[in-house]
């Protein structure tokens, strides 16, 4: 072990320790874990493969230059230059290295985006040439999730096609792309989504609190609920609020986005959300009126802010 803290370890090609390892064509093929950021995943390598060269399968699988990254073992750092077999006493069949990643600075084509699946959140550098499918590629790496179960939202809409750029959906710097699983009957079932039964509930003046069933598509929107209840005359020409587990909708978000499952309730009251800055704060600054309740909400927000209302008292 060097003084910088390098390991540099080397065994004579008629060892007995070289000799076992060694097959008729020279290279041992094996399978070794890479650990980053809490997550892991297996790459297969031969024993006499440079340490440079799984940088670059690195770089390959996930991206990451090869000049940002840094492998390890037991806190010590592999040379780029030495051999996998120079390190059989540390590493072999089924090992795990350590993988850091030094922050540069990405080149002017690529740009960060931030991927969040069950509240983990990693930040993915894509190019402006990258669509669906290549970004899936990269989940899977780092999630080990099979393309096939995978939906990817951004915004409240679904990534729906594979071959699609990603900017086409709106995909730019320090966008965020939110990952869920399909379950098993939707894989089975075509692309054009499931149905789902729900109840719209009106609010006590709004149509005597009736109760309206629907049964639509989970991709539609929150707006095509909307407009299929002005279209059928079920509600007056007015504008209205919708409201699924205390949290306002989002017109533009499907009902998948929003969780909705069969049998839930949709609450609708009259009512508008607009936003606007705040000149003392700077802050964007988020204005819920609801008609129905003879009130307006004013909440300080970046982003989207859920409201929950006390329906109770309507």
């Amino acid at each position: 072990m060097t003084s910088n803290n390098k390991i540099s370890i080397s065994h004579k090609p008629n060892s007995p320790k070289f000799q076992e390892q060694k097959n008729p064509n020279g290279r041992t093929p094996m399978e070794i874990f890479i650990v980053t950021m809490g997550h892991e995943f297996a790459i297969e390598i031969s024993n006499q493969e440079q340490i440079l060269e799984i940088k670059r399968k690195i770089e390959q699988f996930i991206g990451i230059p090869i000049e940002s990254q840094t492998l390890s073992v037991y806190g010590c750092e592999l040379v780029d230059e030495l051999d996998m077999e120079d390190y059989d006493q540390f590493i072999s069949q089924g090992s795990r290295i350590d993988l850091s990643i030094q922050q540069l600075i990405a080149p002017p084509n690529d740009f960060p985006i931030t991927v969040d699946f069950s509240g983990q959140r990693i930040n993915i550098d894509i190019d402006k040439t990258e669509t669906v499918h290549s970004l899936k590629q990269k989940i899977q790496i780092i999630y080990s999730l099979p393309i096939q179960t995978m939906s990817l939202f951004h915004s409240g809409v679904e990534l729906g096609e594979d071959f699609r750029n990603l900017s086409e959906f709106g995909i730019g710097e320090f966008s965020e792309v939110k990952v869920f699983l399909k379950t098993r009957s939707r894989c089975l079932s075509d692309s054009s989504g499931r149905k789902v039964s729900f109840v719209v509930e009106t609010s006590s003046s709004l149509l005597n609190a009736a109760c309206i069933p629907m049964e639509m598509k989970d991709s539609s929107t929150v707006s095509d609920v909307r407009e299929l209840l002005l279209a059928g005359k079920i509600l007056p020409d007015d504008e209205y609020l919708f409201i699924h587990k205390q949290r306002i909708m989002r017109d533009k978000c499907s009902l998948r986005w929003h969780g909705v499952e069969n049998g839930d309730f949709l609450y609708v009251f009259k009512g508008t959300v607009s936003r606007e800055v705040c000149v003392a704060c700077k802050n964007s600054l988020l204005h819920i009126s609801f008609i129905d309740l003879k009130t307006s909400v004013f909440q300080f927000v970046s982003g989207f802010t859920s409201f929950s209302p006390d329906l109770s008292t309507v």
